[in-house]
Order: C-alpha cells, then structure tokens, then sequence
C-alpha cells in the first residue's frame, strides 16, 4: 500500500475549541490529529458541494431559468393563509 504524502498544517483555535477536539479524540480513543482530518475532510466536502450548487444555480440564471421575485414573495405571504399558493416554478 502506497503512503499518502502529508504536510503539517498549524491553526490557532480557541481554547474552548481545542478542548472539545481533546474530549471527543478521548471519547472515541482516537487521536487529536485524526479528529482533526475527520472535521477537515467533512468541512471540505461541504464547500465542494456548495461550490458545485452555486455554479448549477449560476447555469440556471445565465440560460433563463429563474422564479419571478412577485411570484415567490406572493407564494410566501400565503403560506400563512387557509389557502396557500402552489410553490411557483
């Protein structure tokens, strides 16, 4: 199995911070370093997705394909009526 190459990475964090990464590494009786990868790996991910929907959304304007404000502001308002609008498309 072939090693992944790694590279240290330093961040200040505030204490109260730090402690809660050394009580969940106890907890789960992993490292501090491990947690740490866990968090990276998923807040990287996140912003990955976000970045892939921003991009569709931004595809989405440029070829025309958006909601009329009026119409949505109009669905919102009666959302709190007995008889709300269809959600506009």
């Amino acid at each position: 199995m072939a090693q992944t190459k790694t590279k240290v990475l330093t961040a200040h964090v505030p204490l109260p911070m730090a402690e809660k990464v050394d009580q969940i590494a106890a907890r789960l009786e992993r490292s501090r370093g491990w947690i740490i990868k866990q968090a990276l790996s998923a807040w990287i991910d996140q912003e990955e997705e976000r970045s892939r929907l921003t991009r569709e959304a931004l595809a989405d304007v440029d070829a025309g394909r958006v909601i009329d404000h009026q119409a949505v502001q109009a669905w919102a308002e009666s959302l709190d009526t007995d008889t709300p609008l269809p959600v506009p498309r």
